[in-house]
């Protein structure tokens, strides 16, 4: 198993328990040490490689200890302070953190909540471990293009000065994308007005902040939704038809039987098929590997299924009319169906998606 793959079993374990961990003891042993071993490949039971409960010898608070440090050739290289799942780890957790950075020989400092990792290191002053990460890596939603920069702080890739060069420009790219993530769930003023004025030539005033906070919103989801669009026509390209969807009428709710839904020359998948799949997909990845989750179109939906088998639906997608509906399966296979009017609104059913991947793998 190759180091991406250890990544997503972690991943998904901690997708499967973080709501039955309460304690901050509980996260170590559930979390913290397994992403140690597992991740970093660091041996948790060799006290020359892993210390619990470190404590300096020099200029430290008097009983104060940090989780753990781990060391290389006889030298702390990284430090670690953990928290309970249950908790968001801020900066205001790391006093220790602090404290011992600047009287070891570590550059690296890392607090977690064993699902949430922030890296620190000193950008900012030499030997002074800066306030904000260079690196989160979140393993609800792991950031794929970070993995080769988690890589580099395992046992048998550690590379300190790459990890240190290429530092700085993680921390503002990774600052960067954040901050625009929350203006795209939710514009602040600032963000408003930049575009407003780009758009509006009279005053700003408060009625116009009120018309314009609603049409940035609006225009920044269909931005983001057209760009997936975007996307998947290129992913497409000419193997498969796109149609917009019809004004047919809306099909009834009654229970459908298992049908064949093996290739027909006249189906053709839509966009908001697509879509729809790409979210039963992510929510069903909390579950399975994602190369597990395929999909196959029919006449009548559209099926989302695992390991490529019609016996193992996962939900179905009933789009083709005015209104359309997300199919979900029970344990005797009979289908329900629930009216949607956005896609969103399939989140809604993501624990019904989780129960029929868990009954199959």
């Amino acid at each position: 198993m190759d180091f991406a793959d250890r990544l997503a079993a972690l991943a998904t374990k901690v997708t499967n328990q973080a709501g039955a961990i309460g304690t901050e003891e509980a996260t170590k042993n559930a979390f913290v040490m397994p992403f140690i071993s597992t991740i970093l490949g660091y041996d948790v039971f060799d006290p020359l490689e892993v210390v619990p409960e470190f404590t300096a010898d020099v200029g430290i608070k008097k009983g104060e200890k940090v989780d753990y440090a781990i060391v290389r050739e006889g030298e702390v290289q990284i430090l670690i302070e953990c928290k309970a799942s249950s908790g968001v780890p801020k900066i205001e957790h790391a006093s220790q953190l602090f404290r011992y950075f600047s009287t070891t020989n570590a550059r690296i400092a890392a607090l977690t909540n064993g699902v949430v990792w922030q890296f620190f290191t000193d950008l900012d002053a030499p030997n002074r471990m800066d306030p904000k990460p260079f690196l989160v890596l979140d393993l609800l939603d792991i950031d794929e293009t970070l993995i080769p920069e988690v890589q580099k702080l395992s046992k048998e890739s550690f590379d300190l000065e790459s990890i240190i060069s290429a530092a700085e420009e993680l921390k503002y790219v990774g600052a960067l994308k954040r901050e625009i993530a929350a203006q795209f769930r939710q514009p602040g003023d600032d963000w408003i007005k930049f575009f407003t004025t780009k758009v509006y030539d009279g005053s700003f005033t408060q009625k116009v902040r009120e018309q314009f906070t609603v049409l940035v919103t609006k225009a920044s989801r269909q931005f983001l939704t057209e760009s997936v669009n975007d996307r998947l026509k290129t992913a497409l390209g000419a193997g498969v038809g796109i149609r917009p969807v019809d004004d047919s009428p809306a099909p009834t709710s009654e229970a459908v039987a298992e049908a064949d839904i093996t290739g027909d020359t006249e189906i053709e998948t839509t966009l908001e098929e697509l879509e729809g799949y790409t979210i039963v997909k992510a929510i069903a990845c909390g579950e399975v590997k994602p190369q597990r989750i395929t999909h196959r179109d029919a006449k009548t939906y559209f099926a989302v299924l695992l390991d490529d088998n019609n016996r193992k639906p996962i939900a179905r997608l009933h789009f083709n009319g005015r209104q359309k509906y997300l199919g979900v399966l029970d344990a005797e296979k009979i289908e329900t169906r629930h009216p949607i009017t956005s896609l969103d609104e399939i989140y809604d059913h993501a624990s019904a998606i989780r129960e029929a991947v868990v009954r199959y793998r």
